[in-house]
């Protein structure tokens, strides 16, 4: 048997060429392997082209340098922890269930298989401002979600609606990272479990706001007699 001829264009080791979007994707997969595996400073553009079978030429012609790649990939990921909790949020009007699916979706986000969490919850470029800033408008973002649930449901003010926000967004992160190093040595619906009634003894003690009787209040109630 004979060995089929290369496509032409193409050379061995090499992928074919790709519609941008697809060669983005291609190339921020590859990249994202890099990072995680290495981390940002060991992390050589030569090898992230060679993951993803193209030149270094093809590499810079998407992304000029390897912050920006790193950059575009920190993007990616936060928003994806945003959009999590703010659809966990938004999938119910109970409570509880609400506490949750946020702390639910930390334990996915740092349970993915691809360590993709690290970018943006263990980062070792923090003192870069892009980063550092991206890392931080995520963080925020949650809080707000969080909080605004918690003001338009009891009668807390902003401050401390933010409060116990910032409080159940720092345990979600942290319990779900420890509960990752750790190795899942306990099983991950007890860990969530355990976390949401940690979190639930503290919020749901304070009640949800009813709302306000339409009847004017010198109006016969005979339901109230």
């Amino acid at each position: 048997m004979t060995a089929e001829p290369a496509s032409p264009g193409t050379r061995p080791g090499r992928t074919p060429r790709l519609p941008r979007t697809a060669r983005r994707f291609q190339l921020l997969g590859a990249a994202r392997e890099v990072f995680v595996a290495q981390g940002y400073h060991a992390a050589a553009m030569d090898e992230i082209a060679e993951r993803a079978g193209v030149s270094k030429p093809v590499l810079y012609q998407h992304f000029p340098g390897k912050l920006e790649l790193y950059l575009a990939l920190l993007d990616e990921h936060a928003t994806q922890l945003v959009t999590s909790v703010q659809e966990a949020l938004a999938s119910t009007t109970d409570n509880h269930a609400r506490i949750a699916r946020s702390v639910r979706a930390y334990f996915d986000f740092v349970n993915d298989p691809s360590g993709a969490h690290q970018l943006v919850l263990e980062s070792d470029l923090r003192s870069v401002p892009a980063v550092r800033q991206r890392i931080e408008t995520a963080f925020a973002q949650c809080v707000r979600s969080i909080a605004a649930t918690i003001v338009a449901d009891t009668g807390l003010t902003q401050d401390e609606a933010d409060l116990l926000a910032v409080g159940l967004v720092g345990l979600a992160e942290t319990a779900s990272r420890w509960w990752l190093v750790r190795g899942g040595t306990v099983a991950k619906e007890r860990a969530i479990e355990s976390m949401v009634e940690l979190a639930w003894r503290g919020i749901g003690g304070d009640p949800r706001t009813e709302a306000p009787d339409p009847r004017p209040a010198h109006e016969e109630r005979r339901s109230d007699r």
